[in-house]
């Protein structure tokens, strides 16, 4: 048989067909009559989970299930933080909480609408992963450098702050440095996937890069009014670097590619459930796509670990903290839910881990603070808070409603100088970040304040990536 009596058979195509194939030659190998494989193949089309137990067929019988959406007869329990948020990525997070796989969820003050699960949203699942729920952006991710200068000579230095990041960053859809630059993550397992296998070149060429959307680097004050024995500072302000990006373009063909494995399997859920599909990491795509993922979490640490290795070097002055956190990711981790401890794997779409005493970064934007927050580890939270401000409007709509005279204008006002960034990015786009801090005070306590002031970001006309 070949591929096209596979599928008239009705194994669907793809990963399926390629199981199926060598279902057969081990069906032969082992003796069998190879004029039974269309009756085989037939039998396990029709009823693929009576097949589940037996050593031979289970592959193909796991590959060809497609279960029917049958969604929890009731909404796994979730809370959200903060008032008036929009209303489809609340919708979405009711949706998310009606997956069969659903455990528990919470939407934070920064929501809005994604692809499945909103920005913003924190799902946990049963032993099941939704590449849709991690993000096309796999393990974005903050990194702030804190060094021991004070934040008062940023004025006198600007010319100089301003070169470092303009040479030790690159911005934009396939961006690069002429010379490679070197890290251990290229040594790492690339084979994990054949996505990862593929496109490892890819990724090196990018390596230390930041691509478009709202990604940046940006030179600033960091404030901390009193001194915090887990930050190890005294008061004062301090000159420190933050940037905010992810795993480039291979990040996001891990995303594309397995979400459609995601999809293929469960073809039968509704539209408004599409991309929340997803994988059981008993399965091997499964398996492959939690591998690639945590590959791409250490792809991207490496990114930020370059800029700021790169700019730190050249700028010459002592390193006394450094914190960074990842966003768009998935954990396996132990909650307490509805009175049941439990392995869960939590899915933080644009949210922060903020367990117990863990240290994170919550931006706001180009001309707003951000803030360093420890996490006060809230059960009903899944430990999580907000990944920054959050948008309030489309890139669209943001470069029909925005002008740049009026943006520098205040950039001016709040003494930020804006080396490059699209107007789909100025601060008129994103809420209100102390709203959205006093939104979450049972969620994280804040120790600093980081204040913008030399901000680069991907030069307009760039299609965003993030």
């Amino acid at each position: 048989m070949n591929t096209k009596d596979l599928i008239r058979l009705g194994v669907p195509s793809g990963e399926p067909v390629k199981i199926a194939h060598a279902f057969m030659h081990e069906f032969v190998a082992r003796g069998h009559d190879g004029a039974l494989l269309e009756a085989e193949i037939g039998e396990l089309v029709s009823n693929p989970s009576a097949y589940f137990a037996d050593e031979l067929r289970a592959p193909l019988a796991r590959a060809i299930y497609r279960p029917p959406f049958t969604p929890r007869a009731q909404l796994a329990p979730w809370r959200q933080w903060g008032e008036g948020l929009d209303a489809e990525a609340v919708k979405q997070m009711a949706n998310s909480c009606a997956l069969p796989v659903a455990v528990a969820g919470a939407l934070m003050p920064d929501a809005h609408v994604g692809y499945g699960l909103p920005i913003g949203g924190v799902l946990a699942t049963d032993n099941a992963v939704i590449p849709y729920a991690v993000g096309v952006d796999i393990a974005c991710r903050m990194k702030l450098t804190v060094y021991e200068r004070k934040a008062n000579t940023i004025p006198g230095q600007r010319d100089r702050l301003a070169n470092l990041i303009e040479d030790e960053t690159r911005f934009g859809m396939g961006c690069s440095f002429k010379q490679r630059r070197d890290h251990s993550v290229m040594d790492e397992d690339w084979s994990v996937s054949p996505i990862t296998h593929r496109l490892r070149d890819k990724a090196w060429s990018q390596l230390g890069t930041s691509g478009s959307g709202n990604h940046f680097v940006e030179f600033g004050a960091f404030v901390i009014k009193e001194r915090d024995a887990s930050l190890g500072l005294a008061a004062g302000e301090y000159l420190a670097l933050l940037s905010h990006s992810g795993s480039r373009g291979t990040g996001a063909q891990v995303c594309d590619f397995y979400s459609k494995r995601a999809m293929s399997r469960h073809e039968y859920l509704p539209k408004e459930l599409k991309h929340l599909a997803w994988l059981s990491l008993d399965d091997e795509d499964g398996q492959e796509y939690w591998a690639a993922m945590n590959l791409m979490g250490h792809y991207a640490a490496a990114n930020h670990d370059l800029i700021h290795r790169h700019i730190g070097k050249k700028l010459g002055a002592h390193l006394i903290l450094d914190i960074e956190n990842h966003h768009n990711f998935a954990w396996k981790e132990r909650h307490v839910i509805q009175g049941v401890e439990r392995e869960v794997i939590v899915h933080r779409k644009g949210a922060t881990p903020a367990g117990q005493g863990v240290l994170g970064i919550i931006p706001g934007s180009m001309a707003s603070p951000g803030y360093v927050v420890r996490g006060k580890g809230l059960p009903e939270s899944l430990q999580s808070a907000s990944h920054g401000a959050g948008r309030v409007m489309s890139r669209t709509k943001a470069l029909q409603t925005f002008t740049w005279s009026k943006v520098k204008k205040q950039l001016a006002e709040r003494g930020v100088e804006l080396l490059s960034a699209g107007l789909d990015e100025v601060p008129g786009v994103y809420k209100d970040i102390d709203t959205v801090m006093a939104a979450q005070t049972d969620l994280v306590e804040v120790l600093g304040r980081f204040d913008p002031k030399i901000v680069k970001m991907c030069p307009p006309g760039e299609r965003a990536e993030d």
